[in-house]
């Protein structure tokens, strides 16, 4: 045991005195995993884009689905939230917020806006011109 402690000792000082070629193996420890984790509504442009000023309440409720988060003091706004928390990668957080005013959809905020028809077709024509260019390839 005492010959142990000795040449540990031994190493250690040698070691700060410019042995690099001294090969101990490296220790790897283990670590926790973590979960993504995925909280409020999903929301994407698709969904948003279809969104129309002058929709009802029950159309808005089947494009997007009900909120999670409603306000008591506001009830003519709907929040939708979505955050995606990946840990030690990135973090997500999404927000549209809807108004309504006699039961009609008045006005979209937040992270995404609605794209006009004529330019989600060219957007779509982009895509598909890319797409036969990454093909041809």
């Amino acid at each position: 045991m005492k010959n142990l402690m000795i040449s540990s000792l031994c190493i250690f000082l040698l070691g700060g005195c410019g042995l690099s070629n001294l090969k101990l193996p490296e220790l790897k420890i283990p670590r926790v995993y973590k979960i993504p984790v995925q909280q409020g509504n999903v929301i994407s442009q698709e969904m948003v884009n279809r969104l129309k000023p002058g929709m009802t309440r029950n159309q808005v409720s089947f494009v997007m689905g009900d909120t999670v988060l409603q306000d008591p003091f506001a009830p003519n706004r709907w929040i939708y939230l979505y955050t995606l928390d990946v840990p030690d990668f990135f973090n997500q957080k999404l927000k549209v917020v809807l108004d309504f005013e006699d039961d009609l959809l008045t006005t979209i905020t937040g992270d995404f806006a609605p794209i006009p028809e004529d330019a989600q077709a060219t957007e779509a024509e982009t895509t598909a011109e890319v797409t036969e260019e990454v093909d041809a390839t």
